[in-house]
């Protein structure tokens, strides 16, 4: 794996951290999805038109259009079910669950379906980000102390997850048609109309509730709420932009796992920011499994690299 991909996927793993951070601590998670989501689409759409226009406005292949929208469906999806995962348990718990189940469907997909190879040592990585990641999650303690809230976030953030490995399947594969560039504002534009229109019919139907209009952040001129929404929204498509990047020049079985180091910076921010964690025994377990994460992105990338 370049190193130049290496470097992509540790920035990208950072920023998508801290949205997820801001999109937890917001009071409403799914009408924050849907403003990050459009902020952030109205910020990168005009710098994509103008790179196409700068590169002699070429057509776009029909093939690329149609994967962008179909991961852009999966997108809205995703964010739809973390919202609800975030509703119902904490940060620590729903965000290494669902980036963390992600790689082992994500390495599958990439070894049997789209033909790629793991090396052995990449091979023991990934064993090693997966065994760490249930060390940080620890789902049968949700499963069996927490309750029922905990454990429909368990459920949410397992569906999460299925999602994630299913848009980055998708991806792996648009790249390779279009530029990320290109391929990315189809898709920002595809995911924010979808995931917009689903919680506006779903609100007028009555089978969606939220605890304030759409954009009530607006209407009452929470000048706060916007801004933190706008940089959760830059955030996340800055995250997505780079993983794009990295899948047009690295094997999917290499950087999805490795983008999983993310889990690290969010279950201490959860741990310790949060105050989920419960004492200086489970934290020194989550400092031992996120080191065991680290270690198995890092064979990971040696051996895709090798």
């Amino acid at each position: 794996m370049p190193l130049f991909a290496i470097g992509l996927v540790a920035i990208a793993a950072v920023l998508h951290a801290g949205w997820n951070v801001l999109l937890k601590t917001s009071g409403d998670p799914l009408l924050t999805a849907v403003r990050l989501q459009a902020i952030g689409t109205v910020v990168l759409l005009p710098v994509a038109v103008v790179a196409w226009l700068a590169f002699g406005a070429p057509p776009l292949d029909g093939g690329g259009v149609a994967i962008a929208l179909a991961s852009g469906v999966l997108e809205a999806i995703y964010f739809f079910l973390l919202a609800s995962a975030y509703r119902r348990g904490d940060l620590s718990l729903v965000y290494p669950l669902a980036r963390g189940s992600a790689p082992l469907l994500a390495v599958l997909v990439g070894v049997f379906v789209l033909g790629e190879r793991l090396a052995t040592i990449a091979a023991i990585g990934v064993v090693g980000i997966l065994v760490g990641i249930v060390l940080v999650a620890r789902p049968w303690r949700a499963l069996g102390v927490a309750g029922r809230a905990h454990r429909g976030a368990v459920g949410f953030a397992l569906a999460t997850g299925a999602m994630i490995a299913a848009y980055s399947a998708v991806d792996r594969v648009g790249v390779r048609i279009l530029v990320p560039w290109q391929y990315g504002a189809l898709l920002a534009v595809f995911a924010t109309t979808i995931l917009g229109t689903f919680v506006v019919a779903g609100r007028r139907m009555g089978w969606l509730t939220t605890p304030e209009p759409l954009f009530g952040a607006v209407t009452r001129g929470r000048g706060q709420q916007l801004l933190r929404d706008g940089a959760a929204g830059v955030l996340s498509l800055t995250a997505y932009l780079l993983i794009l990047f990295a899948y047009s020049v690295a094997p999917l079985a290499a950087v999805a796992p490795l983008r999983e180091s993310a889990i690290v910076l969010a279950a201490a921010w959860g741990s310790f920011r949060l105050g989920e964690a419960a004492g200086n025994r489970e934290a020194g377990l989550r400092i031992g499994a996120a080191a065991l994460v680290v270690i198995g992105a890092v064979l990971v990338a040696l051996g895709e690299s090798a």
